[in-house]
């Protein structure tokens, strides 16, 4: 069997969970058929059954206002995959920006197509500030893959039912695969050497949020809790690649408000490489994560399987993650109408992981329970290569 993956993220071009997924994903799969990933960027790589091609952007002619040059460069590249020659048995996309171009490759070379909804537009209108409308097109684009794919794979029970809530598909086609973690990859550190240059006070204990600046991540709420949290420990932010011009201002006048009032917030800008990521992961009191709309959420995987507890957000996926009280905390978020945007009452959000966090940062013996916990569950629920089995289960029975 040969599969054709399209993704918009790949190594060294990642930064979000949905190119993690694919990275690792596209990996183990390689073990056990051939792969062939097309993704937007110059990458061009050959190693065993896996082989990858970084489809460049061409806009130099583009005059459309700038929102939409993210949307027609997507649709761009999806007509790049197709114009080179697809010889697999199927496709299988990751993210709206390659839902076209799985469309495409259905229609016109006649195979199957698999789609991973890592997110839903619909529940995430925060997306119209970075993508103005153009995020009528993703919302349109990603409504007709969907309800057109022969397979969908939803990464947890929350994410399948949010599938079915918004669109016209039989429950049959989902499949509910999780996420994974490389545990080789992610495991306890120590490694000093590595927080050492970012200003982190090593006698300190701190609180670590790592992820991108998004509405979606709840970051802003973060940040507003701050405030709230006790003296004597520090919280660092290890979050870049924000959105919009928008929330990176909203969120350089927060951070800079509060660094005034209070010493140890430490903000990392930079999307940092895998073993700085384990080190701020193994090093950490405490990882927290207040999302308020997350399908899975592997930032909190990743921070278990590092021996680290979590406080986070009961919201989607999480909840299929972290287990309340045994590897973490969970904080109920009270949302409106539609389900996971914002909070009705920021402010008790705010407050309240706050005081969760308050709590867990009183208690290391505790704490350290919890991150023991929180590793073994990684290890006996979450490993890549049974993730890659059973996808290549599901594509056996459409291929």
């Amino acid at each position: 069997m040969k599969v054709q993956i399209l993704t918009n993220e790949y190594p060294p071009a990642i930064y979000g969970g949905a190119g993690i997924h694919v990275d690792y994903l596209s990996r183990e799969l390689a073990k056990l058929c051939e792969v062939d990933v097309r993704c937007f960027g110059e990458q061009n790589l050959k190693n065993g059954s896996l082989t990858v091609t970084g489809f460049p952007l061409r806009n130099e002619h583009f005059s459309a206002p700038k929102p939409l040059q993210a949307v027609f460069g997507a649709a761009q590249r999806c007509l790049d995959f197709n114009a080179v020659n697809i010889d697999a048995d199927l496709v299988h996309c990751h993210t709206w920006y390659t839902h076209l171009g799985g469309i495409i490759a259905k229609m016109n070379y006649s195979i199957p197509l698999v789609i991973t909804t890592h997110s839903l537009e619909p529940l995430r209108p925060w997306k119209r500030e970075q993508l103005k409308g153009g995020y009528d097109f993703s919302c349109w684009v990603e409504k007709t893959a969907i309800e057109m794919a022969d397979a969908l794979i939803a990464v947890s029970e929350d994410a399948k039912k949010d599938i079915l809530k918004f669109y016209k598909v039989e429950p049959e086609k989902i499949l509910v695969i999780h996420n994974g973690v490389d545990l080789e990859e992610y495991h306890p550190v120590h490694a000093p050497e590595k927080l050492i240059p970012f200003g982190i006070d090593l006698a300190k204990p701190y609180v670590l949020f790592l992820g991108r600046i998004t509405r979606q991540k709840g970051i802003i709420h973060l940040v507003n809790a701050i405030e709230h949290m006790d003296k004597d420990f520090q919280i660092v932010l290890c979050a870049g690649a924000p959105d919009t011009l928008e929330i990176a201002s909203e969120m350089q006048a927060h951070v800079a408000s509060l660094q005034k009032r209070r010493s140890g917030i430490i903000w990392i800008q930079e999307m940092v490489d895998v073993p700085t990521k384990v080190a701020l992961y193994s090093h950490a009191a405490l990882f927290c994560c207040p999302s308020i709309y997350e399908p899975f959420g592997i930032i909190n995987l990743e921070a278990m399987a590092c021996e680290t507890p979590v406080v986070a957000s009961a919201v989607g996926g999480i909840t299929e993650v972290v287990v309340n009280k045994e590897t973490g905390l969970l904080i109920d978020v009270k949302q409106g109408e539609n389900g996971s945007y914002e909070p009705l009452d920021a402010q008790k959000f705010s407050r309240d992981i706050a005081s969760n966090v308050n709590i867990l940062m009183k208690d290391p013996e505790r704490r350290k329970k919890m991150g023991q916990a929180g590793r073994k569950r990684a290890i006996d629920q979450f490993s890549w290569s049974a993730i890659a089995q059973k996808t290549l289960a599901l594509y056996q029975t459409l291929v």
